[in-house]
């Protein structure tokens, strides 16, 4: 009889133990679930923050530039009455916005403006031109980098450096003047980094270096971006 009572009691023991493995082991497994379903509602939360953030600052700088582009409107319409750029026009036809675009054009284009300086800007009355010379803007209009460096300034990167000789009579100091004039009231920017005018003979020379401007055109696109968790 006591026998039985023991094995009784190893049983009820055996049947507690296992029913408290398999409790334990679902409440386990449950937490382990839970853990884990938490950690991916808290990486899905943060990526449809960073999402939304994006979202938030494309809708900024769309209602940024719908700002500036009605002050910018607004401007072209002014400039567009400005006498001076009516007045600085290389065509009647022309509007007056023009002169801005040529006084600094998208690209380079070093051939065209050395021909404005043979045709326009260094002719005048008993002025010969001696020499001329262009460099190439590296990078843009030649692979090479041959940077040109003077003694008085450091060139602009958007910039086209030209070198010049013109020489004229002894009493011809006044068509040297004009020349450096015309020049300055250029519808393309010019700035002299060096000159010389010196006596050579019966002549009198002129020997600068100068650089004129340039600026690349921007593009505006719409693109997408793709937002990675």
């Amino acid at each position: 009889m006591a026998q039985d009572r023991a094995l009784r009691k190893r049983q009820q023991i055996a049947n507690a133990n296992r029913t408290m493995f398999i409790t334990v082991a679902g409440v386990s497994a449950l937490v382990g679930m839970a853990i884990v379903v938490s950690i991916f509602l808290g990486q899905k939360l943060l990526f449809n923050e960073k999402v939304l953030g994006e979202k938030q600052h494309t809708i900024n700088v769309l209602q940024d530039n719908n700002k500036v582009a009605s002050r910018l409107k607004d401007n072209i319409r002014v400039l567009n009455t400005s006498q001076e750029l009516t007045d600085a026009k290389a065509h009647p036809e022309d509007a007056p916005l023009r002169v801005v675009l040529d006084a600094l054009p998208a690209d380079a284009n070093s051939s065209a403006f050395g021909a404005s300086l043979q045709q326009v800007l260094l002719v005048g009355e008993g002025i010969s031109i001696d020499t001329l010379s262009l460099n190439p803007v590296s990078g843009v209009e030649s692979s090479v980098s041959d940077p040109v460096t003077t003694d008085t300034a450091t060139t602009s990167a958007d910039s086209i450096v030209f070198s010049f000789s013109v020489s004229t009579t002894p009493d011809g100091a006044d068509s040297l003047r004009q020349l450096l004039q015309r020049l300055e009231r250029s519808v393309r920017i010019v700035r002299v980094l060096s000159y010389e005018i010196e006596r050579q003979g019966s002549r009198l020379a002129l020997k600068a270096t100068a650089e004129v401007y340039y600026q690349p055109e921007t593009v505006a696109t719409l693109k997408d971006k793709v937002v990675r968790p």
